[in-house]
């Protein structure tokens, strides 16, 4: 009984401490990572509630399925970093005529 209520709280606790990081995190692929910590740590609560049907779920549909597709949309959509954002030559010369 009692290493049942740690267990629950260990969870609960990084269900919560994962949830607040996908929040507030800057970057949105550690935000998706910690998601997918949330989504695992519901997925062992249902677990502890004897619902494995349901757990199963969650991983293959929100896990296996939702977070994949995040994690391609971030992949795609992000961009390349430093590189991406310095002027390329032409950029300059547009800005300089501008200028003039």
């Amino acid at each position: 009984m009692v290493a049942e209520t740690i267990a629950f709280a260990l969870f609960a606790l990084v269900t919560v401490g994962s949830a607040l990081g996908v929040v507030l995190m800057e970057d949105v692929w550690h935000s998706a990572l910690l998601l997918g910590v949330a989504l695992l740590s519901v997925a062992v609560h249902y677990v502890m509630l004897q619902a494995e049907f349901l757990a199963a779920m969650q991983i293959l549909v929100y896990v296996g399925g939702v977070l994949i597709l995040i994690t391609f949309a971030v992949m795609l959509v992000r961009r390349g970093g430093v590189e991406a954002d310095a002027p390329t030559d032409s950029q300059t010369d547009v800005d300089t005529e501008v200028d003039a």
